[in-house]
């Protein structure tokens, strides 16, 4: 079983075997969680029901997504303005909507690409110590010699591809989610300016 002292020697030796890419590589991956947590968070969609029948039947309740919230403020307008001219008051508010749904995308797309290549940095620190271990013919030094600079080159590499592969896939599975509701805020508007509930 392991204990968590034995979790952290082990963390510490990974750690302190990958250079000096590390720190930010770990930085990265704090900011990269907490960047995708965030848009977990925001992109709940709400009501499961189609969006046609949640305008049809209004909100009964306290908005608990995205959906929820645009019909809410939709209602709230067409009550307010009418459905003529409807439309420029509809983008206004869904704007600051649509701004949630985009939170933290160009970050999580910017450590995504930057990872692999910090990793990439870290290996060329690597080889050169690599390399200056053996023009010294120094197979045992102080930082490691041949095995220690393989030994970051490696650590590093495997860091930044760690930070980046889970980032990659979850980042889009997300933006497939913001994509989607983006259609159903369109659809929104649409259904709230011909909805006419004196037909019904």
């Amino acid at each position: 079983m392991i204990t968590l002292d034995l979790f952290l020697d082990k963390w510490g030796e990974f750690y302190a075997s990958g250079g000096f890419v590390m720190p930010p590589l770990v930085v990265a991956t704090i900011v990269l969680w907490y960047a995708l947590g965030y848009r977990l968070a925001t992109l709940q969609r709400g009501d499961r029901r189609p969006v046609y029948q949640i305008v049809e039947d209004g909100l009964q309740r306290d908005p608990r997504g995205i959906i929820d919230l645009a019909v809410m403020r939709a209602l709230t307008l067409r009550r307010n303005h009418g459905r003529l001219k409807l439309r420029p008051f509809l983008d206004e508010a869904f704007h600051e909507i649509r701004e949630d749904l985009g939170s933290y995308q160009t970050l999580v797309r910017s450590i995504v690409i930057v990872a692999p290549l910090a990793g990439l940095l870290g290996t060329v620190g690597g080889m050169i110590e690599t390399f200056d271990s053996l023009a010294d013919m120094s197979l045992f030094s102080q930082s490691g010699g041949i095995a220690g600079g393989i030994s970051q080159a490696l650590v590093s590499t495997q860091m930044g591809l760690a930070v980046a592969i889970p980032g990659v896939i979850v980042g889009r599975i997300l933006e497939r989610r913001q994509h989607q509701l983006e259609d159903e805020l369109e659809r929104i508007k649409d259904i709230v300016i011909s909805w006419n509930p004196e037909a019904k």
